[in-house]
This record gives C-alpha cells, structure tokens and sequence, in this order.
C-alpha cells in the first residue's frame, strides 16, 4: 500500500481518522465528487444523509477504481453536507466506519448540492503503487 496514516502526537487524537497521510510511492488518483444517483442518474434516498452517504461511498469505490485505485489508496476525503448538525454527524458516522474512513478527511456544512434532494457528496485523493 502506498499510504501511511500518521498522527501528530502535539495535536488532540482524532475521532478515527488520522491527521496526516503520506504517498510512499506510485500514482495520484483524484475524483470528481460522488453522488447518491443510481445507474438511471436518480437521486436515491432525497434529504436522508446516512442512506446517501452509504451510496456515495459505494460510488466513490467505483471512481476509484476507474482510476486504478482502492480505498485503501486514499490519501484524504472531503465530505460535503447539506442540513444541520444530525445531518453532518449522521453522514460523519458512514464515512469514519467505512473503508475510507482512516484517511484523513474535511466535513463541510454547505448550504445547497448540484441534484435536487442531493444531500451528501465526497471526493477523495488517492495514491496508487
């Protein structure tokens, strides 16, 4: 694996994630951001965050793969959210347990996404060997 996860020991542990990731070698794979649409281009699950984020995860593996890269390659995630707080924290919760949830990553409160009912997005840097 390209990747190594490391923590700052001066800085406050992370909730699951890591502060900082390394490319030890090999390639970078960027995505565009992942949305919950199906294979027909729909928005699945309108306004429910923990249901979007477990098919833009889904979607984000897909993209990586295309690129050539795993989950296990990603450097860092930026996630996107739309709503308040239970909202952010609901898809915080997909995202940190999931297979990318290591990495080091940014959760961002927006105000609106591109699809209608489109309520989480995520896009990744990854590194593969």
């Amino acid at each position: 694996m390209p990747v190594e996860y490391r923590d700052a020991p001066a800085l406050a542990p992370p909730p699951g994630y890591s502060h900082v990731a390394l490319a030890t070698a090999g390639t970078l794979v960027l995505t565009a951001g992942a949305v919950p649409l199906d294979a027909d281009g729909n928005v699945v699950a309108p306004e429910d965050a923990a249901a979007q984020a477990n098919l833009v995860l889904d979607n984000l593996v897909v993209a990586l793969e295309a690129g050539g890269a795993a989950p296990a390659d990603v450097l860092k995630t930026t996630v996107f959210v739309v709503g308040g707080h239970a909202a952010r924290v609901a898809a915080w919760d997909v995202v940190r347990n999931s297979s990318v949830g290591r990495a080091p990553s940014t959760l961002l409160g927006v105000s609106s996404l591109g699809y209608r009912g489109q309520v989480v997005e995520i896009e990744a840097i990854a590194v593969t060997s």
